[in-house]
């Protein structure tokens, strides 16, 4: 029995995501596919591998997919691979997963942060990120938030003048569109999560790195291989991040699905617009002008955010807050330097914002209950 503060709303939980949803319309081909997998023995590399990443590259609309461990490893990787490092400097926003800022330390380079715009979408504003370069600046890191992508055109003249990479974080973003661009072949190149609960989710930790560029694509593959081109044979200083036969499987069998998952993330978004839009003390989600979102999160922004979020997950509502620290308050990043009120609109949302329910199966009479409670919760 599900004990709520907001009386008479208690009823079967709603998770955030439902990923045994997802994973009965797919289980008969993982089955199938793995029983090859096993059968074969070509565990790392295998022939599976190589199909998906033919199929994403494909299906975002780019060069080269380079399958990695996940999605940390793809940023590095693509730092990596085009020279970002020791002495350089990376440009991120605040608002972001610690991933995104971890990777760029990891690569040997320095993080350098700067607000999201206040338009509502909480993607990184591109007028502080002009403001923020200096003679160190070596790439820009756009995180494409919630499914939908950041205005990389604006950003990718700026690099160009400063003779640096953008090096998109779509992590968030399988199958959106930017003025018709897929996410992810925006940039000079793209990292990628394949993390269960993405969009397009593995069964277990998973990435790769996009990129239109054949000989990046190469460097890429050198490094997560123990900087091997052919075997014993290290040409640089390499990682051990490869994606391996059986996830490729379960990405495969997901992404024949993703478009139709996708649409029906739009269509739950649009009815959650419709049951919430009239609430005052609601701030919905915005979509950027020439973005096709693909909803991985339905983010709002509500007053005395805690007590409401107490309220919801008492009542069985699987809300959660997508960030509720940004980056330069972390204990691992307190080193930047950025005292509190640096990022201000990033700040405040941290503050304010719940992510509801949102996932391809979930149903009206689910969203329904959801904007009943909080709703209730509200008032």
């Amino acid at each position: 029995m599900i004990r709520t503060g907001v009386d008479g709303l208690a009823g079967r939980p709603i998770p955030l995501v439902d990923l045994a949803a997802q994973h009965a319309a797919v289980a008969q081909d993982v089955a199938d596919g793995w029983a090859q997998v096993l059968a074969r023995t070509a565990f790392i590399d295998g022939p599976q591998v190589a199909a998906f990443e033919t199929e994403y590259a494909a299906f975002i609309g780019t060069g080269y997919c380079v399958g990695v461990g996940n999605g940390t490893d793809a940023i590095e990787i693509a730092l990596r691979g085009l020279g970002v490092g020791e002495g350089d400097e990376a440009i991120l926003p605040a608002n972001t997963f610690v991933a995104t800022a971890e990777a760029v330390r990891r690569a040997g380079a320095t993080p350098v942060l700067v607000d999201c715009a206040d338009d509502g979408t909480y993607l990184m504003d591109s007028a502080a990120t002009a403001a923020a370069v200096t003679p160190r600046t070596r790439a820009i890191i756009p995180v494409h938030l919630y499914g939908q992508a950041a205005a990389v055109e604006q950003l990718m003249p700026l690099a160009r003048r400063i003779g640096g990479w953008v090096v998109e974080d779509a992590a968030q973003s399988q199958g959106a569109r930017r003025h018709g661009t897929g996410a992810g072949a925006l940039g000079h190149a793209a990292a990628t999560s394949f993390y269960p609960g993405k969009n397009l989710g593995a069964y277990g930790d998973a990435g790769a790195v996009l990129t239109a560029s054949a000989e990046l694509a190469t460097r890429l593959r050198t490094i997560r291989n123990h900087g091997s081109p052919r075997k014993y044979e290290h040409d640089v200083l390499g990682v051990n991040s490869r994606l391996d036969s059986l996830q490729a499987v379960v990405l495969s069998a997901k992404l024949r699905r993703l478009a139709a998952w996708n649409a029906a993330r739009l269509a739950a978004a649009r009815r959650y617009d419709t049951l919430l839009g009239e609430v005052d003390e609601i701030v919905l989600p915005r979509t950027l002008d020439g973005n096709e979102h693909v909803w991985h999160l339905y983010v709002v922004r509500v007053p005395d955010r805690d007590r409401v979020l107490k309220e919801l997950q008492a009542a069985g509502i699987g809300a959660a807050i997508h960030y509720p620290v940004p980056v330069h308050r972390t204990a691992a990043f307190a080193g930047l330097g950025y005292p509190d009120g640096t990022f201000p609109v990033a700040e405040q949302a941290a503050a304010e914002i719940i992510s509801l329910p949102l996932f391809a199966e979930i149903t009206a009479q689910q969203q329904e209950r959801v904007a009943l409670v909080l709703k209730s919760a509200l008032r």
